[in-house]
């Protein structure tokens, strides 16, 4: 997908404002002055989750990491669902303080966190699980820290953007008008990382 292809599908999301005079993938403001928003808060489709933790085949021991987490409902769902613990990275307070209230309604406060900050910042060294929904600017930017850091057989799950020509998905399926794609970290992308 082109930068065009992301302006055309926020254009879809969120019509002229959000993209209107910027250059590339907009930014939306937030509290923190320093560090933007670089993707829109769009939730992904319960049933969407739920193909994408199948993809991954989360289980009991898990730690599934959501990149860009919103409201939570990936980390909330693999942990009430399969006992799995999760944390959740986000920008927005706003967002990160409605994944807290979720995962309390959830009963599952003990097997999340969910924090303000940075993806690109973030230590994913012990996820065995990653999930996305950002867009494929950004997906491929994350993909040379996704193979540095993680270990062999990780799985990583994105709905609708892929990682780019460079790394092609194993599994490609469409939920509910929704692409997911799907990876595995191998010796190659860690060998390729160093």
């Amino acid at each position: 997908m082109t930068h065009d292809d992301e302006r055309r599908l926020l254009l879809k999301w969120f019509g002229a404002a959000a993209v209107t005079g910027l250059a590339g993938v907009p930014a939306l403001a937030v509290s923190e002055p320093e560090r933007q928003l670089d993707v829109p808060y769009v939730p992904t489709p319960q049933g969407v989750v739920n193909r994408m933790l199948e993809m991954a085949q989360v289980k009991k021991g898990d730690l599934l990491y959501d990149l860009g987490c919103g409201d939570g409902r990936l980390v909330v769902t693999a942990a009430k669902r399969y006992g799995a613990r999760g944390v959740g990275v986000d920008l927005d307070p706003q967002r990160i303080g409605e994944a807290r209230a979720n995962a309390k309604r959830a009963g599952v406060t003990n097997r999340t966190k969910f924090m303000v900050g940075d993806l690109f910042k973030t230590d994913l060294s012990e996820a065995t699980v990653v999930t996305l929904y950002l867009l494929n600017s950004i997906n491929i930017q994350l993909r040379p820290q996704l193979w540095k850091q993680l270990k062999p057989g990780t799985r990583v799950v994105s709905h609708a953007f892929d990682m780019g020509d460079e790394w092609p998905p194993e599994k490609t399926e469409t939920v509910l008008g929704s692409n997911i794609y799907f990876w595995t970290i191998t010796d190659e992308q860690k060998r390729l990382a160093s």
